[in-house]
């Protein structure tokens, strides 16, 4: 019986996931933190959209914007870390040709819907601080709704090539692919063809979206700046320039894993496989695991309500 891992094929049914290459005697303890923090992404994140949906009070563009995210959050993790999983416990490597592109899908789209949110957020905190007696009837519900929604098309249509790229090409050499998901470039790069245009379209992606993004958000804090030094004391700046450190922390969990995940795939030849595979897999949960920790402890808001309802639930 041929060995379908080398048999020529134009179409191939199945990818084989190898996990962390290189680590696999170790699977069974990467697993550990991998369902740790994946633990800490779901129940925070439900936490997040339980308060707020019973919270009055935090029925504002903020923590709309905040719901979108942990949303996002559990999505990118949610299609991702079950298989991760089942590979580590289970040597469970196959997933289908199908099952992978859709997998591809949702992982880059839903990670270029967490930058757009936090640009969408960084807008937010502009208004509220450099025009806050307009913040409410700028930043309406339909105005909230229509900024999400464009959000989420612009990721959609933007990853759509990503799928049918790779479903374009032949693939002859293997169907295993080094990697614990099926992300873009690990999988074209088992193309037995020229595959620069899916690269080129990726770097697009990449330095397209997130560069954009980054650009307004830096404007956005620039502007912010400003008005925060413009204010008469220092207990004012710090007060002000208090309710945009969550934000930042947000910031900096989502892009600085996320560059460097994406520039060592593409150029970091010189970094072991596996170091490049195990900070692309951990990049999918650090944000989701982050981002209700670091708003649940810096929101007063949503810090009280968490209080509240765990002392109600001793008593």
């Amino acid at each position: 019986m041929p060995d379908s891992n080398t048999t020529d094929f134009t179409n191939p049914s199945t990818f084989i996931l190898l996990g962390i290459p290189g680590l696999e005697e170790a699977h069974i303890w990467i697993s550990i933190p991998f369902c740790t923090m994946y633990t800490i992404a779901v129940l925070g994140n439900f936490t997040i959209l339980f308060i707020v949906k019973k919270e009055p009070s935090l029925h504002g563009p903020m923590f709309y914007f905040l719901c979108m995210l942990a949303v996002t959050d559990l999505v990118m993790s949610t299609s991702t870390v079950p298989k991760m999983l089942s590979i580590f416990w289970f040597n469970s490597r196959e997933i289908s040709f199908s099952a992978c592109l859709t997998q591809m899908y949702f992982v880059h789209s839903f990670s270029t819907m967490e930058s757009g949110i936090l640009v969408a957020m960084a807008f937010d905190r502009y208004v509220a601080i450099c025009n806050p007696l307009r913040y409410s009837t700028t930043l309406t519900n339909p105005v909230v709704a229509k900024i999400g929604l464009a959000v989420v098309l612009r990721s959609g249509i933007l990853t759509l090539p990503y799928p049918f790229l790779v479903r374009r090409w032949p693939y002859c050499r293997t169907n295993i692919i080094p990697h614990s998901y099926c992300g873009h470039i690990a999988v074209v790069k088992l193309a037995c063809t020229d595959i620069r245009l899916s690269s080129y379209y990726g770097m697009f992606n990449l330095f397209f979206e997130i560069g954009m993004d980054l650009f307004f958000i830096a404007v956005s804090y620039t502007l912010i700046l400003r008005a925060i030094f413009r204010l008469p004391t220092k207990d004012a700046r710090l007060k002000t320039f208090g309710t945009c450190i969550s934000h930042l922390c947000a910031i900096l969990a989502l892009y600085i894993p996320d560059l460097f995940s994406s520039l060592t795939q593409r150029f970091g030849h010189n970094v072991p496989l596996r170091l490049r595979v195990l900070i692309a897999s951990m990049y999918l949960l650090m944000p989701p695991m982050l981002h209700p920790i670091i708003y649940g402890v810096r929101t007063k808001q949503i810090r009280g309500r968490l209080i509240q309802l765990f002392t109600h639930k001793e008593i």
